[in-house]
């Protein structure tokens, strides 16, 4: 019998079937603004989110579940592909984006309109009630239904000079502060952001809810990839210019990562010179690979390097399908993910299900996503970081033994993965809990 995680709690557990089948919630009518959808490339957290969501209740939807999404009228409308949900209405919003820190004031009261009336005869569809579930930075304001948020992303009140600088931008992140406080539920992936939540925003614990996250497929599927998908991995790296030994950043370039740290360490490390013992066939110093970089980042990015003279150990790869990503990062030596702030710990999360150690500073939810299956380190701690990437191109017995734990991370809890079809899952019971109609 495998022994259960400590801290492993009753959602966790549902999740591995302990749930019978009569426990499952009725459907309700949910509304979910879905423009993350839209644009990923703007708000990666959230659109990873959504996707990983909706395709968990695509794949097992309820009887009495429907959906209501509001999209921006500019852009295409990604929701298509969930071909199993039962859509009932699709409302255009204005492109608000376009006002840039403006758009967290305005958008609130966008939402409110455009929730209004997404509820009404929900029930004569066979709901059983209604809520609004937001995800990302906009919250509606007074929408007449029960709110619940999911949490992704604390940087703007633990990064407060980066985040609140105009009077505009000051504005908006207090309403959403305020309106987070009003939410019936609040969602987020680890207690630890749970308790920062708490601090932070004043939140009532009995709104606050964990329901952790699940990897992307292609990430959880890479790690027991059949041999014909590791030979396309290989030969999709040796293109790039790399041999068998590499780092993967994942290439977003904002305030919330710490980016400066990195290139100074790399830096560093290529003036050391070669460590004693360092296989022959290792190049040396340490070279990184970027992943799903847009072309602004892979610019910013670059003139970060420059500066510490730290550019020809980064390696910009384009685009990829997410199987290619996938068995990029599962041949890796390990993921790096120097940050400031991390509230959702997505990232980490792909890196470990595909059996790959994580190097990451030690905040927000990734010393308890990361914990043995990696080498935490304190943020902006050079020294440190140097150690730890040292450690993870070189030294092969630690190397192998957070590539165990990784592995065994991947496995899950009891030999199930985590899944998003469990997330999905657990959400419903949130909604039910807060969404049902209450007879008078």
């Amino acid at each position: 019998m495998t022994e259960e995680p400590e801290g492993v709690g009753r959602t966790a557990r549902r999740a591995l079937g302990e749930a019978v089948a009569g426990d499952r919630p009725p459907g309700v009518r949910v509304v979910m603004d879905v423009r993350a959808l839209q644009e990923p490339a703007r708000a990666p957290r959230t659109a990873a989110y959504l996707d990983g969501l909706l395709s968990g209740f695509d794949a097992e939807p309820r009887t009495g579940e429907s959906f209501a999404f509001l999209l921006a009228s500019d852009e295409n409308d990604p929701t298509t592909r969930f071909e199993r949900l039962e859509v009932v209405g699709r409302r255009l919003l204005p492109p608000t984006r376009l006002l840039r820190q403006a758009a967290l004031t305005v958008d609130p009261f966008v939402l409110r309109g455009a929730s209004v009336g997404a509820a009404w005869r929900a029930e004569r569809g066979g709901a059983a009630g209604a809520v609004y579930h937001a995800a990302g930075n906009a919250v509606p304001i007074a929408s007449g239904l029960p709110t619940v948020v999911t949490l992704l992303d604390l940087a703007p009140w633990e990064l407060p000079a980066a985040f609140q600088r105009g009077t505009a931008s000051r504005f908006g992140q207090r309403l959403r502060a305020r309106l987070l406080r009003d939410a019936a539920a609040v969602l987020v992936g680890t207690d630890a952001v749970a308790r920062s939540a708490r601090r932070l925003l004043h939140l009532r614990r009995d709104r606050i809810h964990v329901i952790p996250l699940a990897p992307r497929p292609a990430y959880a599927a890479a790690i027991d990839a059949d041999p014909e998908r590791r030979e396309a991995a290989r030969v999709a790296i040796e293109r790039l210019g790399l041999r068998d030994r590499y780092l993967v950043y994942v290439g977003r370039h904002d305030v919330r990562q710490d980016a400066a740290t990195l290139m100074a360490t790399l830096a560093s490390l290529g003036s050391a010179g070669r460590p004693a013992g360092l296989a022959a066939e290792a190049d040396w110093p340490p070279r990184i690979l970027v992943l799903d970089a847009t072309p602004d980042d892979r610019a910013a990015l670059a003139r970060a390097a420059s500066r510490h003279g730290a550019g020809d150990q980064l390696v910009y790869a384009p685009i990829l399908p997410p199987d290619e990503t996938a068995a990029i990062v599962a041949a890796a030596r390990a993921v790096v993910l120097p940050v400031v702030s991390e509230a959702s710990g997505l990232v980490a999360i792909d890196a470990l299900a595909a059996g790959v150690p994580v190097i990451a500073s030690a905040v927000g939810a990734l010393p308890e996503i990361v914990g043995a299956a990696g080498i935490l380190v304190e943020p902006r701690d050079r020294e440190r970081l140097a150690a730890a990437l040292a450690t993870a191109w070189g030294d092969e017995p630690v190397r192998a033994g957070i590539a165990t734990a990784a592995a065994w991370r991947a496995k899950g809890v009891a030999g199930r993965a985590r899944t998003w079809v469990d997330v999905a899952n657990e959400v419903r019971e949130i909604y039910a809990s807060v969404g049902l109609r209450r007879e008078p």
